[in-house]
């Protein structure tokens, strides 16, 4: 099966997840591909966002989508690429994110909610989610369990 990972990061922390799942998946013997979305602008200086490089989710059998999580929502260039997306065809999707804050009830949460309803809206629905929760105590349990739930639901 083919797997498209694809993921928007900043600080490298969803990258750091996504590569963890991407190994847990390549040793189910799958192929999967890290793509990431990349955006040009900064909205905190006032500047417009756009992206430049939106991978295109329908080469893929599975899909995971990843994203921090800012200002209690799901960043605004993985909104921007939802937005632009063309109807998703993958036959599973998966989505996680990770957020500063401890709690997932502090963004990470609405975030989620976010990317299965701008999946839904492409015409499919999220088989499995996760949130890992940066200054969480137990973050590295956090991240075992989002690698082991996505990779499951990627690869049942």
């Amino acid at each position: 099966m083919k797997v498209g990972l694809i993921f928007y990061s900043q600080t490298g922390n969803t990258l750091g997840v996504a590569e963890k799942i991407r190994d847990a998946i390549q040793k189910k013997g799958h192929e999967v591909a890290l793509k990431r979305v990349q955006t040009t602008g900064d909205s905190n200086k006032g500047e417009p966002v756009r992206l430049s490089s939106a991978p295109n989710p329908n080469e893929y059998d599975a899909v995971i989508f990843a994203s921090p999580v800012q200002a209690f929502n799901l960043a605004k260039g993985m909104k921007l690429y939802f937005q632009q997306m063309p109807k998703l065809e993958a036959g599973n999707v998966c989505c996680f994110v990770t957020q500063h804050f401890s709690k997932p009830w502090l963004g990470g949460n609405k975030a989620i909610r976010q990317m299965e309803d701008y999946c839904r809206q492409k015409g499919s629905s999220v088989a499995k989610t996760g949130v890992v929760n940066w200054t969480n105590k137990q973050r590295e349990a956090q991240i075992d369990a989002v690698v082991a739930s996505i990779s499951k639901g990627i690869c049942s």
